[in-house]
């Protein structure tokens, strides 16, 4: 495995904004293609955005997690999937700022994004657990590491059984609300006539080619963002849970932004909490890569808080996608400005954590 620490920190940096460029580029036009397949096969956008899309721009995690693990940096690799759940969401407060007006969690037809927000945090509970009363290998892979991959897989089930059950309603005031449906149904029109033309086995192969290009510079970043957590002198910790997590989330914030132009809002959310989703169940695969003891029983204290803030930030959304205010403050709702907020305290936590 070639070793970027040879390189100087500047040729590092540049190999890093290259790749991330390239993550960004694959993100935002992978989008397209995702709300394309989801309308010529009849997949609702919460399911495919969980699945499909998490999955493609999940790739950049899983190229740093396992490498990183791979080569011992097992603290680098926790810490970006931690990380990125944080600032995924925190992604979502900067798309409600985009987005402007209205409060981004008021203007969601389907409550299976409801149902994400809590999964997710049953999920991170998990890997908490996991963290605080350590670990110990079951077939060579840590217990709570297994729990973590079952509790993927039977997350995926619950939110598979739930599609089409309409068992939520948007309202407004104590009416029905049907505006934001209807909005929903005008915007997927609208996003239907940039592919049309292009058959579904089209779109399937454009969709795999920007999948590996992803796959390949998350590599990339994995690589040199271990080098600079040397030549920084941060430490693998904080880079792994800040810069290398933003990087990695290149993907989702390229993609969330394009569906939020397209007012494909469920797209968006589904992209970054199915994305949470699996970052957790990808601590089975950095457990499986990393030598030694189970990656949760060597993490410290840095971990542990890194996946509070995760539940935290989380449960803050899940409450305003269930109060559905409108109000907003600087252009966002009130939901996002608290995440900013305690995203942002979180971060000088950590620094003095790490």
């Amino acid at each position: 495995m070639f070793d970027f620490s040879e390189f100087n920190l500047f040729i590092n940096l540049a190999i890093f904004a290259a790749a991330a460029v390239v993550v960004w580029l694959a993100g935002t036009r992978v989008t397209s293609y995702v709300n394309a397949i989801s309308s010529k096969t009849g997949i609702g956008h919460a399911v495919i955005g969980m699945i499909l899309l998490a999955g493609i721009t999940s790739l950049p995690e899983i190229g740093v997690t396992v490498t990183s693990a791979a080569s011992g940096a097992a603290a680098l690799a926790v810490n970006n999937l931690f990380g990125s759940i944080a600032v995924q969401v925190a992604i979502l407060a900067l798309i409600d700022f985009l987005i402007g007006r209205k409060a981004l969690t008021s203007e969601l037809p389907d409550a299976t994004v409801i149902l994400q927000g809590a999964l997710n945090v049953l999920l991170l509970t998990i890997a908490t657990a996991g963290m605080v009363v350590g670990d110990f290998p079951i077939i060579g892979i840590g217990a709570w590491a297994w729990l973590s991959l079952f509790g993927y897989l039977g997350c995926v089930w619950v939110l598979a059984q739930s599609r089409g059950r309409g068992a939520w309603l948007a309202a407004r005031d104590g009416e029905i609300d049907d505006r934001v449906q209807v909005q929903q149904d005008e915007a997927q029109e609208e996003a239907d006539k940039e592919l049309k033309d292009q058959g579904l086995n089209q779109l399937i192969w454009k969709t795999a080619g920007l999948a590996i290009a992803i796959l390949a510079a998350g590599y990339l970043l994995s690589r040199t963002g271990d080098a600079l957590a040397q030549q920084t002198g941060l430490g693998g910790s904080y880079v792994g849970f800040v810069l290398l997590a933003f990087a990695t989330s290149l993907p989702e914030l390229s993609s969330t932004i394009a569906a939020a132009r397209s007012r494909l809002y469920t797209l968006a959310i589904s992209d970054i909490l199915g994305t949470n989703l699996i970052n957790v169940g990808l601590l089975f695969l950095v457990d499986a890569a990393a030598p030694g003891d189970p990656v949760l029983g060597q993490v410290d204290t840095f971990a542990v808080f890194g996946a509070l803030v995760g539940i935290a930030l989380t449960a803050l959304f899940i409450i305003g996608m269930a109060e559905r205010r409108d109000k907003t403050v600087t252009r966002m709702g009130i939901d996002s400005l608290a995440v900013l907020f305690v995203y942002a305290v979180s971060l000088v936590i950590l620094y003095f954590l790490r």
